[in-house]
């Protein structure tokens, strides 16, 4: 009995066929790029003040002193959400008196903005903050937007496996692509908040399980050579792609709408996709369609110009190529035993926590210093080395020293930010960035190193678990980019002292390089330091190697 790698084996690794699937479907992931990231310009908060109505009776002086100041960051600037009382303004003014030498300011009664609110035009035409008024009494409305974005990550996250297992890997990847561009379609039409954020959180749900699928997809297409590079460097590279082209398409459409319908455009031009990607002849197989999945490796053998077999599926073969039947295991298994359950509980931490440092610094990017466009690129851009880092160290050294090493780094220059002097722009910029490396990089190592450590009969659903605390933790990272608007460094205090001590906490994992994987928990158990080296190269040309998924997502 052959296994499906040894009947495609003839189709070598690298041939047109395989370079076509690998690009198309890495090109596919761009979409999810922007529009993961896309709340950033869509949901920005500009500059802003109460409104004084231009019909109020006020001279020059007191329409320039309407607007009291706070401290912020140790400077004084306008206040955002209040104004002297109107009536008594009017009243002063029609008197003729001078603000600050006949009226002492800081005794004025202060009002709520009561006729609105003036924005900023200097960097955003209109963002959906400025549609709706999401700010002061209603700036709660502006995390939760993106937090509710990335609940339809969770909830898409849920669906889209099993939706493909039963549907199909092609049809619910173009499915999924369309319910991801045609709601950031109808997004455009939103009158509220509240139709925009429903809208947005089924975008969500399509930009997971689209990311998802075409992830599947490519690794059951691709030879075994191939899917570790797919899964580190084609998919987490095209996702920074279209991450640096979100604030490209920003820079030249300020406005929120247009934005949007320029984002989705190149959904659509993903459409003619369909006719080049094939159905994985892997799910073919385990529906029992043995013609269709001989008709696909026929089309790839031509497109390789390879000789086809006179036999691809031996007739005597058929009845045994079938998925085995797994062994009935529950969530609970992760929790069977001390040392599981401790294991288990480390990861969940790990994930989630991660996962708000890579988030809270992606989002917050165009709060930095300077310009909010160029500050958003160097996010993204920075991401693409940080990925080819993390596949380097992945191949040679030990993962929870790595790991560990990657989280110090970023933890430990976010820490740095707080006594950097306010008027360093650059060097403060700098230290995000390197942050932002430090996170990425230990962040697309995790898919790795929780499949590494469980056995085969619960790894599957250990991935899946603790990978779904980053999704809690991307859920939670909005409310820390908030927490900026009151204290510029409390953000990075936070994110850089959980950072470090979730880098502690990993030391204490026991190590999986160079060991064989786990087949049962009894040798889970046993997976302890660096007690066998043995075999050290096996793991990685073996087809259980789980070299998969790494990626901030």
């Amino acid at each position: 009995m052959r296994d499906y790698d040894e009947v495609i084996s003839f189709l070598g690794e690298w041939g047109l066929f395989q370079r076509l699937i690998f690009f198309l479907l890495s090109a596919s992931i761009i979409p999810n790029g922007f529009n993961g990231m896309s709340a950033v310009f869509l949901a920005a908060t500009p500059e802003h003040h109460c409104r004084v109505p231009d019909s109020a009776n006020l001279s020059s002086a007191w329409r320039n002193h309407s607007i009291p100041l706070r401290l912020q960051d140790g400077r004084e600037v306008s206040h955002s959400c209040r104004r002297y009382r109107l009536a008594a303004l009017i009243n002063y003014s029609a008197l003729g008196l001078v603000p600050g030498r006949d009226v002492n300011l800081t005794q004025l009664e202060q009002e709520s903005c009561l006729d609105g609110w003036e924005f900023s035009q200097d960097v955003y035409q209109s963002t959906i903050v400025t549609e709706w008024n999401l700010v002061c009494e209603d700036d709660w409305k502006t995390p939760l937007t993106t937090s509710l974005f990335f609940v339809g990550v969770l909830l898409g996250s849920f669906v889209s496996g099993q939706l493909s297992d039963r549907f199909g890997r092609k049809s619910i990847l173009f499915t999924t692509m369309a319910v991801q561009t045609g709601f950031s379609f109808l997004q455009i039409f939103s009158i509220n908040w509240e139709m925009f954020t429903v809208l947005f959180l089924i975008v969500g749900m399509g930009q997971i399980s689209n990311y998802v699928v075409a992830f599947i997809l490519g690794t059951e297409i691709l030879g075994k050579s191939v899917r570790i590079i797919f899964s580190t460097l084609g998919v987490c590279t095209f996702f920074a792609v279209g991450y640096m082209l979100l604030p490209l398409f920003a820079y030249f459409i300020r406005d929120w709408r247009m934005l949007l319908l320029a984002l989705t455009v190149p959904g659509v031009l993903c459409v003619p996709l369909w006719w080049f990607i094939p159905e994985s002849p892997r799910w073919l197989i385990s529906q029992r369609r043995f013609k269709e999945a001989e008709d696909i490796i026929i089309k790839a053998a031509k497109m390789n110009n390879l000789t086809v077999p006179a036999i691809i599926f031996d007739p005597t073969e058929l009845q045994e190529l079938k998925p085995l039947k797994q062994q009935n295991v529950f969530i609970l298994d992760l929790f069977r035993t001390r040392n599981i359950a401790t294991i288990t509980v480390m990861f969940l931490l790990l994930w989630m926590l991660t996962s708000v440092g890579y988030f809270a610094l992606s989002l917050n990017a165009p709060n930095l210093h300077g310009d909010a466009y160029l500050n958003c690129f160097l996010s993204a851009l920075i991401e693409i080395p940080a990925y080819i880092t993390a596949w380097l160290l992945l191949r040679t050294l030990p993962r929870r020293y790595i790991i560990a090493g990657m989280l110090f780094l970023g933890g430990g220059v976010l820490l740095l930010i707080q006594v950097v002097p306010a008027d360093y722009f650059a060097l403060s910029i700098g230290l995000v960035m390197l942050g932002k490396f430090g996170v990425t990089s230990a962040f697309s190592m995790l898919y790795v190193f929780t499949a590494e450590l469980y056995p085969t009969m619960v790894r599957n659903m250990a991935v899946g678990i603790t990978s779904m605390a980053s999704r809690v933790g991307s859920i939670i990272a909005p409310y820390f980019v908030y927490l900026g608007a009151y204290n510029r460094i409390l953000p990075y205090i936070l994110m850089g002292s959980l950072t470090v001590l979730i880098g502690i906490l990993t030391l204490f994992f026991p190590e999986s390089f160079g060991t064989s994987l786990p087949e049962t928990f009894e040798q889970m158990k046993k997976v302890k330091g660096f007690r066998s080296r043995k075999n050290t190269r096996e793991p990685m040309e073996t087809e259980e190697h789980p070299k998969v998924l790494i990626t901030a997502f």
